[in-house]
C-alpha cells in the first residue's frame, strides 16, 4: 500500500503505521485481529473471555462455578484465537494479544499468548510494572504498555530499565476518546489537559533524553478520536508519532468479530447517544446509551448507596476481576457485572448489553466497509468510490 509515512518499526518488522486497538469481549479476536495483520498492520485480539467464540467452550462453561476452571477454558480459547489469527496472516504484518492488568488471570493470559506465538503483548487498564516478568522467557515478544500521561510513561520506563528492559513500543491513549477502560481516576478528568497528544509527545521526548535514549527509542503510538487521515497526518507527521491506534472504527468493519447488531448499534451511535460512567474496575468508561446503560444510570445512586462487599452480589459469583465495584462494594464505581454485560453485546443483544465506544464519529458514517479500505483511507485519504462521508 502506497503511502506517505515512515513504517512502525516493531519486532523486528517495518509495518503499516496503523494498530488495530484490542476490544472485548470477543470484539477483536481471530478475523478482525488476522485481517489487520494480513493487511501489513498490527492487528490485535482482546484476551478477556474469549470462550464465548467458542460453542464447545460455552457448553463446557454453563456448569462450572469457580474462576478457575473458567479461566482454564479461556486459555484454550486464546490460543485457538491466536494460531487462528496467525495462520490467515500468513507471516505478514503482526499479531498482539492485549491482555488487562485489571483481570485477575492477567499473567497467565500473558503466559498463554506468548506460548501461542503471539508477536506481541499489549497492556493497559493498570501499570504494567511486571510485564517483563510475567513475559521474561519469550524475549522475542514485543512488549507494549499502554499509557495516558507522561508521569505514568516515566514511571514505566524507569521501572523497566532497572530490568535491563526498554519497551518495545508504548501506546498513548486519550480517555477523552477513546471507547473501553479509560486512563483517568475520574469522569471529571477526561478533558484534563495533561493528556494532549501534543503535550505527552513532547513530555515524553524531553523524558527519553533525560533518561539517555534517544528519540527513536521507543516507538509512540497515539490512540483515541483517530478517525480521519488528517488526524493520522497530523499525528505522524507534525507531532511525531510512530503509528495510530484505530478501536471503534475496525470494531464496525466487516472483519469485526461481534455480531451485526453490535456493529449497528456502534455505527448508528449519535454524540448524544454516548455516554460516560464508572466502569466496574473504578475507571471511567465510555458507552453507548442503550436501554441497559440508560436504566443503570438513572438506579445508579441508589445502586451504589447500597453497595457492600460481598462476593455472593457477583452475577456470576466469580473473581473475574482483581477489583470489581460490584463484588467489593466499591461504592463510587459500577454496580453490575461487566463479564455478563459485554458478553451480550458480543452477541447482539441490544438491550442488555454495554456497547463500549470511541467518542467521535466514525470515518465511513454508519457504512460497514473493510479492514482493508479503513487501513487505505486512514493512511491516503482515498475513500471508498461509492462513499461521501466527510
Amino acid at each position: 500500500m502506497q503511502h506517505a509515512f515512515p513504517p512502525l518499526k516493531l519486532a523486528g518488522r517495518s509495518l503499516l503505521p496503523i494498530v488495530q486497538g484490542g476490544m472485548g469481549v470477543g470484539i477483536s479476536a481471530k478475523r478482525l485481529a488476522g485481517a489487520v495483520a494480513a493487511a501489513g498492520g498490527v492487528g490485535t485480539i482482546a484476551s478477556v473471555d474469549l470462550r464465548h467464540l467458542h460453542e464447545d467452550l460455552v457448553a463446557q462453561s454453563k456448569p462450572l462455578k469457580d474462576q478457575a476452571s473458567l479461566d482454564a477454558l479461556n486459555l484454550i480459547a486464546l490460543d485457538r484465537e491466536v494460531r487462528a489469527a496467525r495462520a490467515a496472516a500468513d507471516g505478514r504484518g503482526l499479531v498482539a494479544v492485549n491482555v488487562m492488568k485489571a483481570v485477575d488471570a492477567h499473567a497467565a493470559y500473558v503466559r498463554q499468548a506468548c506460548e501461542s506465538g503471539a508477536d506481541a503483548i499489549v497492556m493497559g487498564a493498570g501499570l504494567p510494572l511486571d510485564l517483563p516478568e510475567m513475559a521474561a522467557d519469550h524475549p522475542q515478544v514485543a512488549l507494549i504498555p499502554i499509557l495516558s500521561e507522561s508521569r505514568g510513561i516515566g514511571i514505566v520506563l524507569k521501572r523497566w530499565m532497572k530490568k535491563g528492559r526498554l519497551p518495545d513500543a508504548i501506546v498513548i491513549e486519550h480517555p477523552k476518546h477513546a471507547g473501553g477502560h479509560l486512563g483517568a481516576a475520574k469522569i471529571a478528568d477526561l478533558s484534563d489537559a495533561k493528556f494532549d497528544f501534543r503535550r505527552v509527545l513532547e513530555e515524553t521526548f524531553e523524558l527519553f533524553k533525560s533518561l539517555g535514549l534517544e528519540r527513536e527509542a521507543v516507538p509512540l503510538i497515539v490512540a483515541g478520536g483517530v478517525n480521519s487521515h488528517e488526524k493520522v497526518r497530523t499525528y505522524l507527521a507534525d507531532y511525531g508519532a510512530s503509528a495510530v491506534q484505530v478501536g471503534t472504527a475496525f470494531a464496525v468493519t466487516r472483519e469485526g468479530d461481534a455480531h451485526d447488531n453490535f456493529k449497528e448499534v456502534l455505527a448508528n451511535a449519535r454524540p448524544e447517544d454516548i455516554g460516560e460512567f464508572m466502569s466496574v474496575a473504578g475507571l471511567p468508561a465510555r458507552g453507548v446509551l442503550t436501554p441497559f446503560l440508560k436504566s443503570y444510570l438513572k438506579r445508579e445512586d441508589k445502586l451504589q448507596a447500597n453497595a457492600k462487599a460481598d462476593p455472593a452480589r457477583c452475577t456470576q459469583g466469580l473473581n473475574c476481576l482483581t477489583v470489581c465495584g460490584l463484588r467489593d462494594g466499591l461504592n463510587k464505581v459500577g454496580q453490575f457485572c461487566i463479564d455478563l454485560k459485554l458478553a451480550a453485546a458480543f452477541r447482539g443483544e441490544v438491550s442488555k448489553g454495554l456497547f463500549f465506544r470511541g467518542a467521535e464519529p466514525l470515518p465511513f458514517g454508519n457504512a460497514i466497509r473493510s479492514a482493508r479500505e479503513l487501513i487505505d483511507y486512514l493512511l491516503t485519504g482515498r475513500m471508498p468510490a461509492d462513499l461521501h462521508t466527510a
